[in-house]
């Protein structure tokens, strides 16, 4: 065995042998953001990379088939047995200007409408991040990733209820430890590139446009929010 080798092993076991040292605790960053604050803070973000919120109410899919005919869309992909599917059938208001588009095959069978016809994607949201201004998406079989990465607009319905302060508030108060998802998505605007010259370009690696609706919430006692003291 060579000098330099039994060198290395030694050391190896010299810290192996040591007895370890816990983490140094790091302090958590708390806000006291109410309701307000949280949705203008997480408005303020996203619209500050181009993408767009909108506050509505119970008449959502009506509001949604408006901006959709505004953006030149004329069909929207969703999942039919997704959280929002039976409501944005029931009240979308022209199928004829606007076509709902229910996603069920594998994409192996509808590859080539998906990516070439496919005006727009809808989804649900698991909660938002005031922040940082990201959206978490948890994609399902009922809403695969494909709605949100693939068409040209997406659209996403929020509750005003799952605005959080920060990234590690959604975490401690939404139960992620006993439901994992297979996957989670963080999204916090359009898809955007920038070439070596410095030019920002919208849609290269998905969505172009980000509407995100935000429904009030229902209850002002929200369960999930309390105050939160900052800490330094």
């Amino acid at each position: 065995m060579s000098d330099a080798k039994a060198h290395i092993l030694r050391r190896l076991r010299a810290n192996t042998a040591q007895e370890r040292q816990a983490p140094p605790l790091i302090p958590v960053r708390r806000f006291a953001w109410g309701p307000a604050e949280r949705l203008q803070r997480l408005r303020a973000r996203l619209e500050a990379v181009r993408g767009e919120v909108h506050e509505i109410g119970a008449d959502w899919p009506r509001r949604m088939h408006a901006l959709l005919h505004e953006k030149g869309g004329g069909n929207l992909l969703y999942g039919p047995d997704g959280p929002h599917g039976p409501a944005l059938e029931q009240g979308w208001p022209d199928r004829d200007k606007a076509h709902l588009r229910p996603y069920r095959e594998p994409v192996e069978a509808c590859r080539d409408t998906l990516f070439q016809a496919t005006d727009a994607g809808f989804t649900s949201c698991r909660g938002a991040i005031a922040e940082t201004g990201a959206l978490v998406l948890w994609p399902t079989p009922e809403e695969p990733r494909l709605l949100s990465l693939v068409p040209p607009i997406h659209f996403i319905l929020l509750d005003a209820a799952e605005i959080y302060s920060t990234w590690h508030e959604m975490l401690t108060r939404q139960p992620w430890q006993t439901d994992m998802p297979g996957n989670a998505l963080l999204i916090s605007g359009p898809s955007k590139s920038a070439d070596i010259e410095q030019t920002l370009a919208y849609g290269v690696h998905g969505p172009k446009a980000l509407i995100v609706l935000v429904r009030p919430c229902t209850n002002t006692g929200n369960k999930n929010h309390g105050e939160w003291q900052e800490t330094a």
